[in-house]
């Protein structure tokens, strides 16, 4: 096991060695490596002398370097992208934070209890060097607003010390350049709720006078980045395999009226393939049912753990809807099948639907939820990764060629039928703004009422089919 200790580098020629020295030598759990990624951040003091010195006599130093002054939080985007550590920890190379404490803050983490850990200066039992009144202030009101937005009781959003499961960490796209990086990433652990712990850490901090770089500025800089990034849904990086679908987690109301319709047709036990985060599961599960939440990518089924993790009724499986072995010792287990956005990912919808078929009981119900109508097929299917878009009958015939009697159909977003054209095929691009979606989201309730009357072909299709 091994943690990578990211250290953002900025004319600190005084006390990077002093630093660098202390990180070498902090205690690490027991069987724990380290690697230090450094990043100098273009530093014009000499400090990438005295980098290049040290990373030359120790190999745990891995050492990279700016060509321009971008920042700190470019600093850690880059030192992310390079951290092979099981865990990732930020490390100031300032000496305001003691890497003694590297324990308590992965304790949480090795324990399973935490995806990110926040080191806190204003918890109690530890010591802390007195300094600026409004500093202070401007730290805990900066704290303060960050929890109104993202619904989290942090007591220090501004610390250095986060550690994170450097999985999760790779997969949060970084885009503040300066210290937006620490509002932002607090934002999106909120949004991708992830299991956030504060653990009490003592503090030295600098005065201006002995070079602290953060000032009143960036604190007017930290609450734009709090606003933006609560508007804006930029969760996983991209491409992220299905990740742009998490885009709908930004459409609540369309996902109500999608549940709306679905929930009609569940039995006593659900199965639900490509649960993805779980938007549309905690839609649908009642406590009256057995509900399996199923995915294959790894992030997904750990969102999907920590929301349903003290949800009786709901477990989460791995399952690849491609794969036969996953499906084993399912056979006859469910009264419900929901395969939403799923056949258009597949090269061959037909074993998948026979392995659904062996899971159904008798007389159960597939749920089937495709994108429609190939001629709307465009760039931002291609960007999706959607191999096809299927005609309502081709639908019907794949269902009773695998022993399914279709019951009803239902054409779902004729509105959105239109837009998906502008932007796929008309403006070439891969991906609905999501200023668009936040617009459609907020007038869905116009959109399902008018829908049945439109005449044209719907965006999606469902069918619901009954296993013979």
């Amino acid at each position: 096991m091994k943690v990578s200790i990211l250290i953002p580098v900025y004319n600190e020629r005084t006390v990077v060695e002093r630093s660098l020295s202390l990180v070498l030598a902090a205690p690490l759990p027991e069987n724990m490596d380290r690697e230090l990624i450094v990043v100098d951040d273009c530093s014009t003091d000499g400090t990438y002398e005295i980098l290049q010195r040290l990373a030359g006599v120790h190999p745990a130093i891995r050492l990279f370097r700016h060509d321009v002054n971008r920042g700190k939080g470019a600093a850690v985007r880059t030192a992310i992208g390079k951290a092979s550590g099981d865990f990732c920890l930020i490390q100031d190379a300032d000496l305001e934070y003691d890497p003694s404490e590297y324990p308590q803050l992965l304790r949480p983490l090795l324990a399973g209890y935490a995806d990110a850990v926040f080191g806190s200066r204003y918890l109690a039992g530890e010591q802390t060097r007195v300094l600026m009144f409004w500093h202070s202030m401007l730290n805990k009101g900066l704290t303060l607003v960050s929890n109104m937005f993202c619904n989290l009781n942090l007591t220090d959003m501004e610390t250095c010390y986060k550690a994170f499961r450097t999985d999760l960490l790779k997969s949060i796209p970084i885009r503040s350049d300066r210290f937006g990086f620490e509002p932002e990433i607090t934002m999106k652990c909120a949004k991708r709720k992830l299991r956030v712990y504060e653990v009490p850490i003592s503090y030295h901090g600098r005065s201006y006078e002995e070079g602290k770089k953060i000032g009143w500025k960036d604190g007017i800089k930290a609450l734009a980045v709090i606003l933006r990034f609560w508007l804006i849904d930029d969760l996983y990086t991209s491409p992220y395999g299905r990740g742009v679908l998490n885009n709908l987690t930004g459409t609540p109301q369309y996902l109500s009226w999608l549940a709306r319709l679905l929930r009609p047709h569940l039995g006593d036990t659900v199965l639900e393939l490509g649960a993805g985060i779980g938007a549309l599961s905690g839609r649908l599960m009642s406590r009256r049912m057995l509900y399996v939440a199923a995915e294959k990518d790894p992030l997904h089924l750990h969102a999907l753990r920590n929301r349903f993790l003290r949800t009786p009724n709901v477990s989460v499986r791995a399952i690849d809807p491609a794969e036969t072995a996953d499906f084993d010792g399912l056979e006859d287990s469910f009264d419900t099948v929901l395969c939403l956005n799923i056949l258009e990912y597949l090269d061959d919808a037909l074993p998948a639907l026979r392995r659904l078929r062996e899971v159904l009981k008798t007389g159960g119900s597939l749920v089937v939820l495709v994108p429609q109508s190939p001629s709307l097929y465009g760039k931002v299917d291609r960007a999706m990764g959607h191999r096809r878009r299927y005609r309502a009958g081709e639908i019907r015939r794949l269902l009773e060629e695998n022993g399914f009697r279709v019951e009803r159909r239902h054409d779902l977003n004729k509105a959105g039928a239109a837009a998906w054209f502008l932007f796929g095929k008309v403006l070439g691009r891969e991906r609905i703004s999501k200023p668009a979606l936040k617009i459609f989201d907020k007038t869905v309730w116009v959109w399902r009422r008018i829908d049945p009357l439109l005449p044209w072909r719907g965006l999606s299709h469902i069918a619901v089919a009954r296993k013979t």
